[in-house]
Order: C-alpha cells, then sequence, then structure tokens
C-alpha cells in the first residue's frame, strides 16, 4: 500500500512538473528558445497550435515611421495593430488602428508588419496587437528629444553562433545598466542568420536570443543594414528575407514614400534615417546597381546631411578588409565581393564628407582615422570602423594588409555609439565589459 502510495505520489508530481515545463515554453515569452523547439516538435508531429511564434520588432523606418513585424503559428482573424503617443487622449476614438500585411511563409509561419507612423512628435509612441485569439502587451518605444544624447548599440554578424550573441547581448546589457539607461536604438551591421534558406536560422540565430534576453527588439528600434548571409539577391515576389525587407520605398531623409509597398513585400535595402545630430546613410553591400548610386549621391548632396553635425554610413561589407580564409579570399573571388565598396562609393564617402564608415562581414574589430587626402588638414579626417564580432566565428587570417588601422582586436565585441549636440563617443567592448577601444569625435 505504501509502495502504491509513493509511486502514484511520484507519477503525479512527474506529471505536474511536466505539464508546467510544456505550458511555460509555449506561453511564457522568456524562453523563446525552448517555446521554438516545442513549437517545432509539434508541428512535426502534425499539432498545430495558435500562438505568436516571433513577438513584434520595431524598426526604424525614415525619420517619423516605424515598421513592425511579427508572425504566429495560425492565421489571424482581422488582426490589428493599435497605436498612440502620450499626446493622444486616451479615449479609443483617438487611437490610430492600423491592419497588416499579411504573408504566408508555410502552415507554420504567419507574418504580419505594418509602418506606423507618422509620429509628430518627441514623445513616448505605445503600441499593441491582437485580436480575439491571440495579443500582446502593451508596449513603448521611448522617442530621444532634441538635444538629447542619442545611444545606439552596434553589433553584427552574430549569424551562426546563437550562445556568443546571447554572451554579447548580456554584456551590452550589463554596461547599459551601469549606465542606468537602455540604448535609443539597436545598429545591426548585417549577417543575422547563417543562411537565408534556412527558415529555422532566423529563429535559433536572431529572433530567439533576442527574445531570450529581455526582448529588446519590441521597444528598441532597429537600424537594420543588410548582410550577405540574411539577404535574398533575386528581389523576386517569392524572396527568401521573410523579415529583414523593410525600407523599399524610402528614398531620401526628407520623408516616405510608402505607395511602393505592395502586400507587405519590399525588396530593397538603401535608405537614411536621422538620429539626433546625426543622418546616418545604410546601403546594400551585396546589390549595387545604378539606383543605389544615385541614391547615395542624392544623400550626400541633400540639406539633411550636409546639414547634420556627424554624418555616418553604414555598409555590411567594409571598403578595407583585412582579415578573411585565405582559400576563400584567393581561389574563390570572395576579394572581390567589396570591391565597388571601395572603389566607387569610398570616393564619394572622401569628397563629401562622411565622418564614419560602420561595417561587419570581417569577424573581429578594426578602427582607423586617417585624413582624406595628403592635402587635407588634422581635423578633416574619417574614421573607418569594422564590428562583426556578435558571435560568428572569428577572422584571424590576415590576407591584406592596407596599413591603415589604429586598432585590431581579434575578440567578439560590440560598440555603445553615443551621439550628443557637439560629440560623437565610440567605445568598443569586448563580451566581458572590457573597453578594447574607443575615439571621440568633435563638432
Amino acid at each position: 500500500m505504501r509502495v502504491t502510495a509513493k509511486r502514484l505520489v511520484l507519477f503525479l508530481g512527474t506529471f505536474l512538473f511536466t505539464a508546467l515545463t510544456i505550458t511555460l515554453m509555449l506561453y511564457d515569452l522568456r524562453v523563446q528558445t525552448a517555446r521554438s523547439l516545442v513549437f517545432d516538435w509539434l508541428s512535426q508531429n502534425n499539432i498545430h497550435l495558435c500562438a505568436f511564434r516571433k513577438l513584434p520588432m520595431v524598426f526604424e523606418h525614415g525619420d517619423r515611421y516605424y515598421y513592425i513585424v511579427w508572425e504566429t503559428t495560425c492565421a489571424m482573424s482581422t488582426p490589428s495593430l493599435e497605436w498612440w503617443t502620450d499626446l493622444d487622449s486616451s479615449a479609443k476614438e483617438f487611437r490610430h488602428i492600423i491592419e497588416p500585411w499579411y504573408k504566408r511563409i508555410d502552415g507554420n509561419h504567419h507574418r504580419y508588419s505594418v509602418i506606423l507612423g507618422p509620429v509628430e512628435s518627441y514623445f513616448q509612441v505605445h503600441y499593441k496587437i491582437g485580436n480575439y485569439r491571440l495579443s500582446v502587451k502593451q508596449y513603448t518605444i521611448n522617442r530621444h528629444k532634441i538635444n538629447e544624447t542619442v545611444q545606439i548599440l552596434v553589433m553584427a554578424d552574430n549569424q551562426n553562433k546563437a550562445s556568443t550573441f546571447r554572451s554579447v547581448l548580456a554584456s551590452s546589457q550589463r554596461m547599459y545598466s551601469r549606465r542606468r539607461k537602455t540604448p535609443d536604438t539597436i545598429m545591426h551591421v548585417g549577417d543575422t542568420i547563417q543562411s537565408i534558406n534556412k527558415l529555422s536560422d532566423w529563429q535559433t540565430h536572431f529572433f530567439a536570443p533576442m527574445e531570450d534576453s529581455g526582448g529588446p527588439q519590441h521597444t528598441i528600434p532597429t537600424i537594420f543594414v543588410p548582410g550577405n548571409h540574411d539577404h535574398d539577391k533575386r528581389r523576386g515576389p517569392d524572396n527568401k528575407n521573410c523579415y529583414m525587407d523593410m525600407y523599399h520605398g524610402i528614398y531620401s531623409t526628407d520623408g516616405l514614400s510608402s505607395s511602393t509597398a505592395v502586400n507587405g513585400s519590399y525588396h530593397q535595402f538603401y535608405h537614411s534615417v536621422s538620429l539626433g545630430n546625426a543622418c546616418i546613410i545604410v546601403l546594400d553591400a551585396e546589390c549595387p546597381s545604378k539606383d543605389q548610386s544615385k541614391f547615395l549621391i542624392r544623400e550626400l548632396q541633400s540639406n539633411a546631411f550636409k546639414n547634420a553635425r556627424f554624418r555616418i554610413v553604414a555598409v555590411h561589407i567594409p571598403p578595407y578588409v583585412e582579415f578573411w580564409d585565405s582559400y576563400a579570399w584567393e581561389h574563390k573571388g570572395e576579394k572581390h565581393w567589396g570591391e565597388h565598396v571601395r572603389l566607387e562609393y569610398d570616393t564619394l564617402f572622401r569628397q563629401h564628407g562622411v565622418d564614419l564608415v560602420i561595417s561587419g562581414h570581417q569577424h573581429n574589430y578594426q578602427r582607423s582615422t586617417i585624413r582624406r587626402s595628403e592635402n587635407s588638414t588634422a581635423m578633416d579626417t574619417i574614421t573607418y570602423a569594422i564590428v562583426g564580432g556578435a558571435g560568428g566565428s572569428l577572422d584571424l587570417e590576415r590576407v591584406e594588409d592596407w596599413k591603415m588601422y589604429n586598432v585590431t582586436y581579434l575578440g567578439h565585441h560590440y560598440v555603445a555609439l553615443d551621439i550628443d549636440d557637439s560629440v560623437l563617443r565610440w567605445t568598443a567592448y569586448n563580451v566581458a565589459g572590457s573597453i578594447v577601444d574607443q575615439f571621440s569625435i568633435f563638432r
């Protein structure tokens, strides 16, 4: 009798523990990686639940807009995004309701996206998503105010090492916690995943680590710079870039043309955005084109760029690469991947007063601050920074020597970029939280 009672207690305890674990994995959004594994196993066994697979992620989308994307395991019925600012009344009639674009990726991946805006004020933006079956809590985007320091977390190339990416995110969180601040913006300089054709990579390499690190992507807008791994160059209607295709139609810092959006599908990445006293131009290193070259020249000549205190360009492949796999560099033609960045774009950077060029691609850290030309003054300089250390396997083989880099760090890292009224401050940290490089630009 006693043995039977013990077995019954053990069985009930095991059952309750298992049920609680499964419930947490399915519905507790803090364990996104475990949830993803459970969802995949259930779908493989023809068990289909209806839940959020990827919670909303916010992207900078022009100066007064945000692009928001999320994903469910089923098709939502009458989905909507509701948003408002602190200037709006809390009454329902003063809130904005948007019907999202819908894209069915497959039977278990249903993507939704919206463009939120225009946001005229510098106050907080609140939003939430839902319908009668599914909903999320209210999220708040803290917009930086005029003349307030803009703090940008810069990283790139996490792609195939999710555990290291988590360590990088954790280290950055500790750094900002010491500051008692959170970044205003995240700049990801490309290669969020390893393979564009593996749908699971988007979850395991990028969305899940971000979610497991507290979900900063829900409230901190991201500036996304396309890399060669998270990129479908065909630009066809069946493009494999399921989540990072939001920038088509933004041609200048002066406004947003959303009329080119068709069913939430976009096939071009280059754009620009102003943050505080900085103007940032994002280029697509993988798809050089006459249109992109015209865009770059137009932006470099725009009033927004010329009048900015700090002028920044972000492009995944650096103009000057020094570390790579030597065999791929010489025998697979990979030394030629970024030649147009160096030969065409970098010439324009120097001519039009770009202060800082930020790149990834090379999996380590390098920085060089040099004069633009032999006849330029000491103040007339341009800085090149490579920040490809958010998780990918490190590049340790030197394949070129441009004799220009002041600092080289062959480890994983991230950068805190702070821009205030007259100073741009750049501080690179390793995963342990130690400073590996820092510099400032004064205006």
